[in-house]
């Protein structure tokens, strides 16, 4: 099966309830909890999407599972490959084991141990292929050409786009009066999924976009009017959100459904994973932990109902020591 997406090239509803009946019984059905810290700080309700608690340790389980699945028994048997900074690799190791196939996984030679271990550990081959998206594409095509794989998008796809989008229904379906929510902007799978679904379901919410500063490659995109490269080969702590051009159906499916977009410093994201353990006993990576790093470095000022989603949390013990384990306490 494949999205059918409508006219315009955006998934639909129908397109949304078909991933969310593929991940039933799959998935993770993660809550909406409520921060009582900031609740009364900012004086609305603020809520978080806890996508460490997923399968993998974050939300890319639910696009790569979706995209397996509407695979062709053939396809399937050829075996899968991707290029990832890591979460979407192990997500896609995990389909793969569940279905009982192949899984070749080309990550950066920069990749955390977390998200490395993880690929390994759910049985995946794994190569490891300079810094920056180009570079581990440019590898995956290669493998994939020489050994007739079938390739697995990492966000640029409506099928990943559908199956991240079935967090945006959760957080209808749970809040239907939802007012605002942020979400993580990498190369755009997570964040035009979740826009489409809020827009569709909940058309009165604003859903905002967080990118980290050294990647503002949507914000870049929406000035141009088109996909633009990052002039420099991104760094920063959200390692899972440095790619270098937002893909081409997101930024068509953010340019539907976005309200606005923001930027991040790198300094504001060891706060937001400090108060996200102490306040709420949850483990966010650096990309994660954007949205409420948002919220308090005063990016955003949230309106109503506020939903911070939560991206992932894989990060192993020595790096989350060495970045908040000798920080201020949160204020």
């Amino acid at each position: 099966m494949t999205a059918t997406c409508s006219d315009t090239g955006l998934i639909t509803l129908e397109d949304l309830r078909s991933a969310q009946r593929v991940l039933k019984g799959v998935a993770v059905r993660t809550p909406l909890l409520r921060v009582d810290g900031l609740t009364e700080r900012l004086g609305v309700p603020i809520f978080v999407k806890p996508e460490m608690l997923q399968h993998g340790g974050a939300f890319k389980f639910r696009g790569a599972y979706n995209f397996v699945a509407g695979l062709s028994p053939v396809a399937r048997a050829r075996g899968v490959i991707t290029a990832s900074s890591g979460n979407h690799g192990q997500a896609l190791a995990l389909a793969a084991q569940l279905f009982g196939i192949a899984a070749t996984i080309v990550m950066p030679t920069t990749v955390p141990r977390a998200k490395k271990d993880g690929a390994v550990r759910l049985g995946a081959r794994c190569f490891y292929e300079g810094v920056t998206t180009a570079e581990r594409m440019a590898k995956a095509f290669e493998i994939q050409a020489a050994e007739g794989l079938t390739m697995v998008p990492p966000y640029d796809d409506p099928m990943i786009i559908a199956g991240q989008g079935t967090l945006g229904m959760e957080i209808c379906e749970d809040l239907p009066d939802v007012d605002t929510v942020l979400v993580a902007i990498g190369g755009g799978g997570l964040s035009s999924g979740v826009a489409s679904a809020v827009k569709l379901m909940a058309p009165q919410a604003r859903v905002i976009g967080v990118e980290p500063e050294g990647s503002p490659k949507y914000s870049m995109a929406l000035a141009a009017g088109e996909p633009v490269t990052v002039p420099a080969n991104p760094t920063g702590l959200a390692d899972g959100l440095l790619a270098v051009r937002i893909g081409t159906r997101n930024f068509v499916h953010l340019s539907a459904f976005l309200d606005d977009v923001v930027t991040v410093p790198d300094s504001a994201l060891p706060r937001a994973m400090q108060l996200l353990l102490d306040r709420m006993k949850l483990v966010a990576e650096p990309s994660g932990a954007i949205t409420i790093a948002a919220l308090l470095e005063g990016r955003v000022k949230p309106v109503g109902r506020t939903v911070c989603v939560l991206s992932g949390g894989n990060i192993e013990w020595d790096g989350l020591r060495a970045l908040i384990g000798d920080g201020e306490q949160p204020s």
